[in-house]
């Protein structure tokens, strides 16, 4: 009896055409995910800095695979759940008068917690020839008779009165 039940529920299935072997898609898990705060800070004082960008930026074979970006709260804080754990992310921070920060983490826990200092920008300064630009060009100094391009006085040379001729000591 129990060889006609099973063989009856075979010849149904295939009365019917369901193939159990090659039965619709197969079921993939979701990646896990990590849970990731970021909490932004002044360096100075340890405020929270409201507003500031926060970018995401997935690295994949480490080039960067797009990006996700969020504003932190009152507190200075930005939170986002859908960082696949164990992958690589590039961090970066904008926020008007602060220098921008970038940074790489792995993300290899549940649950992370990042805490950044911004600074203010500090002084940059620039260094540059007004010869030629070309790599490798020799470097030629200014010529010892050329006048200045700029033609106000040093504060150790006196000022030209406006007179033509030059001044000439008293001979007695």
């Amino acid at each position: 009896m129990l060889g006609l039940v099973i063989g009856a529920t075979a010849l149904s299935q295939m009365a019917l055409g369901q193939d159990n072997s090659h039965r619709g898609r197969k079921y993939k898990a979701p990646p896990a995910v990590s849970k990731v705060e970021v909490t932004v800070l002044r360096a100075t004082n340890g405020k929270p800095v409201t507003n500031a960008s926060v970018i995401f930026h997935p690295l994949v074979h480490g080039k960067d695979s797009g990006n996700m970006e969020l504003k932190t709260n009152d507190e200075g804080k930005a939170l986002i759940d859908v960082i696949e754990t164990g992958s690589t992310i590039r961090l970066q921070i904008i926020a008007p008068g602060y220098q921008t920060y970038g940074q790489d983490y792995k993300i290899d826990k549940p649950s992370m917690a990042l805490d950044i200092k911004l600074n203010r920008p500090s002084t940059q300064y620039s260094i540059y020839n007004h010869g030629d630009s070309t790599p490798g060009a020799p470097k030629t100094a200014p010529d010892a008779g050329s006048k200045p391009q700029n033609d106000t006085p040093q504060k150790d040379q006196p000022q030209d009165s406006g007179n033509s001729t030059p001044s000439k000591p008293n001979a007695q």
